[in-house]
């Protein structure tokens, strides 16, 4: 028999859940649930399964068993009110009994809203907004964007010597960071729907663009690779290889790339100076993830190039909302600053 828990601390195993599952969910969002018993003892924890397959509050439910009757649903997301590939999740909560239903964040896309309202009117007691902006920043914060802009949430992600350099003036740039900051990037790879890099980066560094632990074995969930521009790419290079997919985009514009990825949320822009000068010019970078190691190249290979600004008064400016060392290293990660 396990100890009672309050609703915050339920809510903290409903995000850590929704986070293991995050990045193989897609289209679906990534969505954690608890259930506590009428004695508020945890009975079940799930997080949304592959497309097709349960969400969060199911596993959850399946979980707990006959524990659910008179219980609490603590979930990430409000549980949807539509019958898609799998059945409305009211329609459970309320077959399994639960008394009381928890949620963090409105559920903003209209197919699925109205999951509060149904649960109401079927005598269900319902509290929102517990935990909202930890949620939003947390595992939904790409699908939220996705649902509010109507495009996926790109990182630009890059490591750098401090001063700003991608590479040695020889184009020697393995390896600038870290073992941890790498050992980081490939688990952010593992979350995300997609890489994407350019066909200079291919040619440059040969990448695998893959997600892989600590000892080089690939993880089970692997991102789309995404190789943008107009020159072929060899049928040799490591990128075309059977790891994951792959998917050659014929353009430079960083807003039919974005069209061509379809309903995919979670972009991580890994690609060299240019791209990344395209990206930013035309505003479709959300998230800089900056890792930045204690060594100083000087040269010139920037870690990007032209970003469509020539005086200072006109700088793109961005703000932290986390810094973070890893191992030697630093990693700044910046969101835009909103107008004042």
């Amino acid at each position: 028999m396990t100890n009672p828990i309050g609703l915050d601390e339920a809510m903290d195993l409903a995000i850590r859940a929704a986070e293991e599952v995050k990045g193989s969910t897609y289209p679906n969002p990534p969505v954690g649930a608890v259930i506590l018993d009428a004695a508020g003892q945890v009975a079940g924890v799930g997080g949304t399964r592959p497309p097709g397959q349960e969400h969060a509050e199911v596993v959850a439910l399946a979980g707990a068993g006959a524990a659910a009757r008179g219980g609490t649903a603590v979930v990430t997301l409000e549980p949807c009110n539509h019958q898609g590939r799998t059945g409305p999740c009211v329609d459970a909560l309320a077959a399994a009994g639960v008394s009381r239903v928890v949620y963090a964040v409105a559920d903003p896309n209209p197919q699925a809203a109205g999951g509060a309202a149904r649960l109401r009117t079927l005598g269900i007691e319902v509290l929102d907004g517990l935990a909202s902006d930890r949620v939003s920043a947390g595992p939904l914060r790409e699908w939220l964007h996705k649902q509010r802009t109507g495009r996926p949430h790109v990182t630009w992600k890059y490591g750098a010597s401090v001063d700003g350099r991608s590479a040695a003036n020889d184009g020697t740039s393995q390896w600038i960071t870290s073992e941890q900051s790498r050992a980081d990037v490939h688990r952010r790879r593992a979350f995300a729907d997609a890489v994407l890099v350019g066909t200079g980066t291919v040619f440059a560094d040969d990448p695998q663009l893959t997600a892989r632990t600590p000892d080089n074995e690939l993880v089970p969930h692997q991102p789309l690779r995404v190789v943008v521009g107009m020159r072929e790419v060899s049928s040799d290079a490591k990128v075309l290889n059977d790891d994951s997919h792959t998917m050659v985009i014929r353009t430079h514009d960083p807003a039919e790339v974005l069209a061509a990825l379809g309903d995919r949320t979670d972009i991580i822009l890994e690609g060299g100076p240019t791209l990344a000068g395209a990206f930013l010019r035309a505003g479709l970078v959300d998230r800089i993830l900056a890792y930045l190691a204690p060594m100083l190249l000087g040269g010139n290979v920037p870690a990007v190039e032209d970003v469509g600004v020539t005086t200072l008064s006109r700088a793109l400016r961005w703000e932290y909302d986390q810094i973070e060392r890893m191992g030697p290293d630093v990693l700044l990660s910046l969101v835009p600053r909103l107008p004042v």
